[in-house]
């Protein structure tokens, strides 16, 4: 993986805008440098050419999940139609019926995000993504609430193709918030009191990501399997070489 840890001035997305910047321009990296490699690659597995933009869609969580129970629940209930499994229909009928009672601050799985990728394909034509203000019961401690609504953080998740490549948050950076922060999850205060303490030494505001390079490859390629974006993928059947 990638990580990236950056101070800002005025807002957290500062580092937003830095995160696009960069996937914007590996994309275009990756499509005026190496197009040979591409076309190799999809004569083998077929895909798509990503589409993208700079500055790219940005939705905020809340707008994200309406866009799930509106549009989610038509797209689940043409797949039901056309099941004929019955366990698979079952599992359709809950899903359908946890879509389109989805609430704001619930989380969300994975093949709902999908569904989702999906949706907004289909509503803004775009397969890269930024789904910003997740809610905050979803996010670590260190995570910086929203100043405008408590129940939101100034987080962010970025995706490809309906599914997440990076992750990231404004973290706190002022001690005593941090210390409340951590006592409210309940958690003790002494095994991260080196952490807490290194936020009295004139920390500035400061936010950054975790980027899943063989997702995004992965992701980029539309691949069917993880696996075939590592050159020495690692799973429980698979450990050597």
């Amino acid at each position: 993986g990638l990580d990236l840890e950056m101070t800002f001035h005025e807002h957290y997305h500062e580092v937003l805008d830095v995160l696009d910047q960069t996937f914007n321009a590996i994309f275009d990296g990756l499509n005026k440098n190496f197009s040979d490699e591409l076309e190799a690659v999809r004569v083998q597995h077929p895909f798509n050419d990503l589409r993208y933009r700079y500055p790219c869609l940005r939705l905020d969580y809340k707008e994200a999940m309406g866009l799930l129970r509106e549009k989610g629940p038509a797209k689940l209930q043409a797949i039901l139609d056309a099941t004929t499994e019955p366990a698979a229909a079952a599992r359709l009928k809950e899903r359908l019926a946890s879509v389109t009672n989805h609430g704001d601050t619930e989380d969300i799985g994975t093949e709902d995000e999908k569904l989702l990728g999906e949706i907004i394909a289909d509503v803004h034509g775009q397969d890269f993504y930024i789904i910003d203000k997740f809610p905050m019961a979803l996010r670590p401690f260190y995570t910086m609430p929203d100043p405008n609504d408590a129940d939101y953080s100034n987080s962010y998740d970025i995706f490809l193709r309906g599914e997440e490549i990076c992750s990231g948050a404004q973290r706190i950076h002022d001690a005593r918030m941090l210390s409340d922060a951590i006592k409210a999850r309940g958690l003790p205060l002494e095994p991260l009191s080196a952490y807490i303490d290194s936020m009295r030494y004139g920390m500035p505001p400061h936010g950054g990501a975790g980027i899943g390079l063989e997702r995004l490859v992965f992701l980029y390629l539309n691949l069917d399997n993880v696996r075939k974006a590592s050159m020495f993928p690692r799973d429980p059947n698979r450990c050597s070489p």
